[in-house]
């Protein structure tokens, strides 16, 4: 399925929950769009990689589901950057970070503790996560050899696994209608495994993804 018709889907999804989450909590449901800031990076020991930023916006529910309990779900879009250590072929002394772009979607499930209700609340679950390619900023650089590598390219390390799992953990606070969020989420899936069927230098590529979300939500 592609990327734009997983979107689709899963829109489609949102909004009959959505729907049904209204009849059931009449008392208690809001729904809202999220925006803000990300920090991604790789954990890997395979790429020299450094962390970078990116934006996240999207839809979110959150309704009651019992006593101190809420139950949230949304669906966001990212676009993630990362950087990794390479150095020209024909000048080995030339060396830089190359960035790179993830975008994707996350479908988001979680369960969520009010300390105080509409005010303070922690909150953890799965995420699952659909992105496109690694794509590189800069084609230029596509020839550069990747760090502890001799023939690795930094245009070979673009097509990587597309669907991976997150867990994710996070605190909210703010008024009724407008709170703001930090969550960090780690991969429990290898996100570099599709690497290991293109017969590069290296066959056993190991990832994880990391990400750092700061946010506002903004419940109608």
């Amino acid at each position: 399925m592609s990327l734009k018709k997983s979107v689709f889907v899963t829109l489609l999804i949102i909004f009959i929950q959505s729907s049904s989450a209204q009849q059931n909590y009449d008392s208690y449901n809001h729904l809202g769009i999220t925006v803000g800031f990300t920090q991604f990076d790789l954990n890997t020991s395979d790429l020299n990689t450094k962390p970078g930023n990116g934006f996240v916006a999207g839809f979110t529910t959150r309704g009651s589901f019992y006593n101190y309990f809420d139950m949230i779900y949304g669906i966001s879009f990212l676009s993630n950057s990362v950087e990794v250590r390479g150095s020209n072929p024909t000048n080995p002394l030339d060396t830089q970070n190359i960035d790179y772009t993830i975008q994707g979607v996350q479908i988001t499930f979680q369960g969520s503790y009010n300390f105080i209700r509409n005010h303070l609340s922690i909150e953890a679950g799965p995420v699952l996560n659909i992105n496109g390619k690694m794509k590189l900023d800069t084609d230029n650089l596509e020839n550069y050899i990747l760090d502890g590598y001799s023939t690795l390219r930094a245009g070979d390390i673009q097509d990587v696994s597309k669907v991976n799992f997150h867990i994710a953990t996070g605190i909210t606070a703010g008024m009724r209608n407008l709170r703001l969020s930090a969550q960090y989420q780690f991969g429990i899936t290898n996100a570099l495994n599709k690497l290991n069927d293109q017969n590069l230098e290296k066959t056993d590529f190991k990832g994880k993804n990391s990400l750092l979300i700061l946010s506002a939500l903004i419940y109608f």
